[in-house]
């Protein structure tokens, strides 16, 4: 009997990003990839039930955060508490983590070029500096998707007038990891509508000139 497919499962949550002194209600993306079996979560964001629901009876191998605003990793530890699944967070991130959990550091680093392999489907991580030091992007060349974080949104980079972060950064990362992605793939964000790579491809110009 040939195992289900690899697939991308979705659920939104909301809640709060506080950085810098002010506190903005949000809606969050969360990405489930796997299988019936074994599954990654990518951004445990906000509700840590929810999640674990959508997870359900999977083993659950790890909490991949695209990057460490409060956000997209506030419901983290909880989660890996709940299921033994470890945290996995690039280092250069680590200062934006310990302002969310001080006392509870992530399990695992990511690097650029680490592999991760979910389902028999490889997720190559892509570190894409900008929106924060340590973003990083989720690259599944069989599903022809990357998954985005905040790097790049519809319409645009994600923003970058906050501590820690640079608009010249982020328009490098997009340019020289996402925009040579081939143009049918999809990007899977950390907030709103997917996109594709090929869609935002011939804007890079205009948001240059116009700075955000």
């Amino acid at each position: 009997m040939t195992p289900p497919p690899v697939r991308v499962d979705h659920l939104v949550t909301s809640g709060t990003f506080s950085l810098d002194g002010g506190t903005w209600e949000v809606d969050n993306n969360v990405w489930l990839i796997g299988d019936d079996h074994e599954v990654y979560v990518i951004d445990a964001a906000h509700d840590a039930d929810a999640i674990a629901e959508a997870v359900g009876d999977r083993r659950l191998l790890g909490i991949i955060s695209t990057h460490g605003h409060d956000d997209h990793i506030d419901a983290a530890p909880a989660l890996a508490d709940r299921t033994g699944a470890p945290i996995l967070l690039h280092p250069e991130d680590e200062v934006l983590w310990r302002m969310r959990h001080p006392d509870r550091a992530p399990d695992k680093p990511l690097a650029d070029g680490d592999v991760l392999t979910v389902a028999g489907t490889q997720l190559r991580v892509l570190h894409t500096p900008g929106h924060s030091p340590g973003a990083v992007c989720l690259h599944a060349p069989v599903l022809t998707t990357v998954f985005s974080g905040d790097t790049l949104f519809q319409g645009g980079p994600g923003a970058t007038g906050r501590s820690y972060s640079s608009f010249p950064t982020i328009v490098e990362s997009i340019r020289e990891r996402l925009l040579t992605l081939p143009p049918e793939t999809v990007v899977r964000t950390g907030h709103g509508d997917s996109t594709t790579i090929g869609d935002e491809a011939p804007h890079l110009e205009k948001w240059i000139a116009r700075g955000h």
